[in-house]
């Protein structure tokens, strides 16, 4: 979605997010609209209503919520598929926590435990839309009855993207068969490529 108030994309060679490559070209020229430079006063808010718990961040671009889970003591992983975006996280993380940070594919990959939360985070957005079965069903297969599924989601169908937008019923009509909705909240400081297209979500799994 264009936004009048940023600069136009560069002419990028690789135009299909299914590719790693495409997110390199935009980490590797600095073009990252959807990075919001710090920690959403939402998350903030979410982790304090609930435990600490283990947290997987798929698509984690930069990151900057995984520093932030550690230093509260959360065990964390943050994985993104995109080589440039993993240096890019490690070098915002720094050295004492780079190793948070690891390069893979979420719809492969087996976290080195069984997460409390999956954090959702312009992720399920920067997905083409053939990929969002996928998600559920991978969301699902990772975590545990009674565990979380919560983050931002860019609500409201575009006629291209990335982010892709979705429209409300089809969001539930993907995930309620796997998670039940336990909270639904406005979001107030959404970066200008989501605002006022984002609500904070949190699905928990069904036993």
């Amino acid at each position: 979605m264009s936004d009048p108030t940023q600069p136009p994309a560069p002419d990028f060679a690789n135009r299909d997010p299914n590719s790693p490559e495409f997110w390199d070209e935009r980490f590797a020229s600095g073009f990252t609209p959807w990075d919001q430079a710090g920690v959403p006063g939402a998350f903030r808010a979410f982790a304090a209503r609930h435990r600490p718990a283990a947290v997987l961040i798929p698509g984690c671009g930069s990151a900057y919520e995984a520093g932030w889970l550690a230093g509260q003591g959360n065990p964390v992983r943050a994985i993104d598929f995109s080589p440039a975006a993993v240096a890019v996280a490690r070098q915002q993380l720094g050295a004492q926590h780079a190793q948070l940070v690891e390069q893979a594919d979420f719809f492969t990959y087996e976290p080195p435990f069984t997460p409390g939360w999956i954090y959702e985070r312009a992720f399920f957005c920067a997905l083409p839309v053939a990929r969002r079965t996928d998600y559920a069903r991978r969301t699902a297969e990772l975590l545990p009855g009674g565990a979380l599924l919560a983050g931002f989601y860019f609500v409201g169908a575009t006629p291209k993207g990335p982010p892709f937008g979705i429209e409300r019923d089809e969001l539930e009509a993907l995930l309620t068969p796997y998670f039940e909705l336990i909270e639904d909240e406005a979001v107030t400081d959404s970066i200008p490529v989501f605002a006022g297209r984002e609500r904070w979500l949190t699905w928990r799994r069904r036993a």
